[in-house]
């Protein structure tokens, strides 16, 4: 195996690594590097077919929806907190006096008040595939990203179907489950975010490999000695990483750097530290989403923010809330702006919201019963609020929808049916998610 290092870094589970891509010899899958390099070149050039794509942003810990997005103005004192609401560009639809960017583009997005069905659980795996962490863990139940891979695969030969930028966080189920019982050739390309910089070309363009062709040379010399060792039967994921590193148009798709200076400053560029044991509000993450479905990648998931607030939670939101405020609402602003919003859907959401009551210690305690979601492009009907909660934010009044329907709508969005079967690596059929999980319909029709 080679290794390209890059600098050290210490990683939030407290180990010291040095930052590096490692790539398989067997990676190469049989391609000569002429067919590697036309590849490449072909892919600077698309078509003009126009592919869908999503990106979902996860907000780890749980974002409090009734300071956010369903405040509570004449609640008494001890629920209703401190922000107030303020007017949006759709009349009627008030948002949390923090989000005034995102109140400017409130007839680009749509929140559902009324998610419901979630357990108390502090990971992500209800979000990215509809079910339980134990589920998930026993079943071994596929990301979405990679059900979306299985079925449909990728736009192009060197873009991957699904990109992670999920950091790896300290608690453990923050982070994104991979292609389970579908096998590893759907697993996502991972692109830490910590280590994006590794992923660039200069680090393949040093000393020891000066050019691309060099380290083609390497990795076929290793393959020959490999095959002479009896090593065999390595990961797809090597294929992945080679397909990575190998196409630089990939890699400048994650290279904010190369991004116009006003559209870098417009999203805000937030701050890769990582907050508590969850995610950094880093907004180059959501630019370089942009920025990976605009290369042909279909799926795009992100981690942002840590929101499990059991003190302190107003001071919290008053640092972080318009970081968020600032790159959510530029992301939706840039599709717009590049003919993308009815392509690529925007999901954001966490996984639940947060106590109606606030806590001795000024904060807000997990709330399963229900949370709002935001949803933005993708052509679905925006410009409304679904849904509504009580007058403590404690319940679904009206028109409760299942955090399941969410999924299905992205996939409705994507051109895949839910109610289908996907094939795991055994070729058993197996339904993506339940027959009851439907698209929202005030979003999607029908």
């Amino acid at each position: 195996m080679i290794r390209i290092s890059g600098p050290s870094h210490k990683y939030c589970d407290g180990a010291t690594r040095r930052s590096f891509l490692q790539v398989g010899s067997l990676a190469v899958g049989g391609l000569s590097l002429a067919d590697l390099f036309a590849a490449e070149a072909s892919s600077k050039n698309p078509s003009a077919t126009r592919h869908k794509s999503v990106i979902m942003v996860y907000l780890s810990g749980g974002m409090p929806h009734q300071d956010t997005f369903d405040l509570k103005p004449e609640a008494p004192v001890e629920v209703r907190g401190e922000f107030k609401p303020i007017a949006t560009t759709v009349p009627g639809i008030e948002y949390c006096e923090l989000l005034p960017k995102l109140a400017s583009v409130a007839d680009r997005c749509a929140i559902v008040r009324s998610i419901v069905g979630q357990r108390d659980e502090h990971s992500s795996f209800q979000n990215l595939t509809g079910y339980t962490m134990g589920e998930v863990q026993r079943d071994g139940i596929p990301n979405f990203g990679s059900v979306v891979a299985r079925v449909q695969g990728q736009t192009n030969e060197v873009t991957p179907a699904f990109v992670d930028l999920f950091p790896t966080m300290q608690h453990r189920p923050y982070n994104s489950t991979g292609a389970g019982y579908l096998g590893s050739a759907y697993n996502q390309v991972r692109a830490d975010g910590e280590d994006l910089a590794s992923m660039r070309l200069r680090y393949v363009e040093s000393q020891q490999f000066a050019t691309r062709r060099n380290l083609l040379s390497e990795l076929d010399g290793f393959r020959r000695r490999a095959d002479i060792a009896g090593v065999g039967n390595m990961n797809e994921s090597y294929s992945r990483a080679f397909d990575v590193l190998t196409s630089s148009r990939l890699v400048d798709a994650m290279n904010v750097d190369l991004e116009e200076k006003s559209v870098v400053e417009r999203y805000g560029r937030g701050s890769s530290k990582h907050l508590g044991d969850g995610a950094p509000t880093w907004n180059d993450q959501l630019l370089i989403a942009r920025r990976l479905v605009e290369v042909g990648v279909r799926v795009v998931t992100v981690a942002y923010g840590f929101w499990d607030t059991h003190g302190n939670n107003f001071a919290h939101l008053r640092s972080h809330l318009p970081t968020f405020d600032a790159g959510v609402s530029a992301l939706i602003e840039d599709l717009h702006a590049r003919g993308l919003d009815q392509d690529v859907s925007v999901v954001v959401w966490g996984e639940f919201g947060r106590t109606p009551k606030i806590n001795d210690k000024a904060g807000r305690d997990h709330w399963a019963p229900v949370q709002s979601a935001l949803f933005a492009g993708g052509g679905m009907k925006v410009g409304q609020v679904i849904g509504s909660t009580d007058k403590t934010a404690a319940y679904a009044a009206d028109r409760p929808i299942h955090y399941r329907d969410v999924l299905a709508t992205v996939y409705h969005n994507l051109g895949i049916d839910s109610t289908n079967y996907v094939r795991d690596a055994a070729e058993r059929p197996v339904r993506i998610l339940p027959e009851e999980a439907r698209p929202i319909r005030e979003l999607v029709g029908g």
